[in-house]
């Protein structure tokens, strides 16, 4: 933040309500551009967050976590007992969260034309799960490549492990960024 980047602080807060307002109140003092919250948390705890910050002029924008893109649809039904859809289950998560007065939602690259068309150009998505062609997809499971992320209108990339975890780090984010505009 003091050489001038925004951060983007990616907790996942998952709590009860109080400890969720409490929490949001504690980053929004570190300047911050954006945080997120566990949609699964509910709307109560949604709404907390957002309510803790209602009198911030220039509060962090709070986004909604849906489905984690280490996720597929066979985990949802068999492990976590999620009926829906893995689609549709975003995009209830992501209803729940534009209701809840979040500003956007953390969701695969797969899923943002669909939640843009049902919530608006402006409701934010932010996408993870992102692997340049080059990259391993490691534990990611729902990803894409960072040109076709944004071909798909994500709003922010999470780019990690190609970038953190490469020999040479500057190289890496010039080849990702090569690839984009190519």
């Amino acid at each position: 933040r003091s050489q001038g980047g925004d951060i983007f602080l990616d907790l996942k807060f998952h709590d009860i309500p109080a400890t969720v307002a409490a929490s949001a109140k504690a980053v929004a003092k570190m300047g911050i551009r954006m945080f997120n919250v566990h949609t699964l948390g509910g709307l109560e705890m949604m709404k907390a967050a957002v309510g803790a910050l209602r009198e911030k002029d220039s509060r962090p924008w709070i986004l909604g976590v849906t489905v984690l893109t280490s996720l597929q649809e066979q985990e949802l039904a068999e492990e976590l007992k999620i009926s829906l859809p893995l689609e549709e289950q975003v995009l209830h998560l992501a209803k729940l969260a534009k209701s809840a007065g979040l500003d956007g939602v953390v969701a695969s690259a797969r899923e943002v034309s669909r939640l843009k068309e049902m919530l608006g150009g402006d409701f934010k998505v932010v996408t993870p799960g992102i692997r340049p062609l080059w990259a391993a997809s490691q534990d990611q499971k729902r990803v894409v490549t960072p040109k076709d992320a944004f071909a798909l209108c994500s709003d922010f990339i999470v780019i990690g492990r190609p970038i953190t975890g490469a020999e040479d780090i500057k190289e890496a984010a010039c080849r990702i960024i090569s690839e984009i505009t190519n």
